[in-house]
């Protein structure tokens, strides 16, 4: 399990930045879902500028993938004072971005509790692109849309007694929560048949897709290149990056940090980036810069034998 040094943050000030407020996490919320709204009536309105309406297809849709990084904050109970809220938010994120929260909470505990660790860590049963041909496909959404497709079999009709995330008891709420997604997408798909408009198409699926490749590039760096070992400061990411993304990915460039204080809300991660951004053994100036020393070591970059 990763361990944070406790000499990294000073004990009270810890406390101050671990306390929960409702105010950064709604402002958020609302401005994030607002951002989809917008963007999505713009590529829907037929009499504007196709480039213009190009635009707001391609915000709208990063928009959408990027409601993953506010199930995320919701997962952790983070992002609200209240665990009630915390749960619906993280649900509806999820079902904008395909994930399902109740599932996602265990399997990221995992990932949080055996991080970058082989054969522990659940996300490195997904394997990291090593020749250019697995990297492109990773980048464009193609595996994430097919392991989402598998994943959601397995948690409809699957055995689930061997997953070590998910107890006895929990799988029986995860295959209700699933069903209960698939019903809000069943609805959305025949009021689209109905009113003819193929909204769920247009305004959903055709979105997340355009969408996905900016939150593929975002998700592979956070410990792609890092150390496969129990150390928070060499087997996390963190990113420096633009404004802009870090509010549509809810500060989670700050990734490391989050790994060593998963406690800590969003919004004071940047604040302790100061104490800990010095001693990270990846702390990167960009994606771009990221991927650009990645992809020349992309053969190397497999999981210990």
């Amino acid at each position: 399990m990763t361990n944070a040094p406790s000499e990294l943050i000073a004990r009270q000030l810890l406390a101050q930045l671990n306390a929960l407020r409702d105010g950064p996490g709604w402002r958020r919320l609302l401005s994030h879902v607002g951002a989809i709204v917008f963007a999505g009536l713009i590529w829907r309105f037929d009499s504007l500028p196709l480039p213009l309406r190009l635009l707001g297809l391609w915000i709208s849709g990063i928009s959408l993938a990027t409601c993953f990084a506010g199930l995320h904050e919701c997962c952790h109970r983070t992002a609200f004072r209240s665990r009630r809220l915390n749960d619906a938010v993280a649900w509806w994120m999820g079902l904008l971005s395909f994930y399902n929260s109740t599932f996602y909470r265990r399997y990221h505990q995992w990932h949080h509790r055996y991080t970058h660790q082989p054969g522990l860590d659940p996300e490195l049963e997904d394997p990291v692109p090593t020749t250019l041909s697995d990297y492109v496909l990773e980048i464009s959404g193609w595996n994430w849309w097919i392991g989402k497709l598998r994943g959601y079999a397995r948690l409809l009709w699957g055995d689930l007694s061997a997953v070590p995330y998910l107890s006895p008891e929990v799988i029986p709420q995860v295959r209700r929560s699933v069903r209960l997604q698939f019903v809000a997408y069943a609805a959305l798909l025949a009021a689209s048949l109905v009113a003819g408009n193929g909204f769920l198409l247009w305004s959903w699926l055709l979105p997340l897709a355009v969408g996905q490749p900016f939150l593929r590039l975002l998700l592979l760096a956070e410990h792609t290149g890092c150390a496969y070992s129990t150390d928070g400061l060499a087997n996390t990411r963190t990113t420096l990056t633009l404004a802009p993304v870090r509010w549509l990915m809810w500060n989670m460039p700050f990734h490391a940090e989050h790994h060593l204080y998963p406690s800590l809300p969003f919004h004071a991660l940047p604040a302790a980036h100061r104490w800990i951004g010095p001693r990270l053994q990846h702390l990167d100036r960009g994606y771009l810069a990221v991927h650009a020393r990645l992809l020349p070591r992309l053969a190397e970059l497999g999981q210990p034998a």
